[in-house]
């Protein structure tokens, strides 16, 4: 099972740190995705971290603001969230994701497995 939490409401400019929390499964060999979905909107991908050698993958919305990290101790991965905008309001959640063969992977490389998805947690940016 994942979890995340952490979300809330900031004022526009201000920081978040999500946490993508796993019971029961290890995320040590397991690639993890954070996705978010705005009320009208399709699910997108935001960013995602590989199981391997830890690279990290953004979209070009989030790039440069947010940073994509784990704790291997404890068992959990995160998203923080700085310079936040109104635009960022959504909710929030974790999943597995892999990445099509390449050798060269970028963001638009890696899927959800479908394995596992955190319920979600509501980030709102709002004055």
């Amino acid at each position: 099972q994942l979890q995340a939490s952490g979300g809330g409401l900031v004022q526009p400019g201000g920081s978040l740190k999500l946490s993508c929390t796993a019971s029961g499964i290890s995320l040590d060999y397991l690639a993890i995705g954070w996705f978010r979905q705005a009320p009208g909107n399709d699910r997108e991908g935001v960013s995602y971290i590989s199981n391997g050698d830890l690279s990290t993958y953004y979209a070009d919305s989030v790039k440069g603001r947010f940073t994509i990290s784990r704790d291997r101790d404890k068992n959990t991965v995160y998203l923080q969230m700085n310079s936040l905008k109104p635009e960022d309001t959504a909710v929030y959640s974790c999943a597995t994701v892999a990445s099509v063969p390449t050798r060269n992977p970028t963001f638009s490389t890696w899927y959800p497995t479908g394995a596992y998805w955190g319920q979600g947690t509501q980030v709102t940016v709002s004055s």
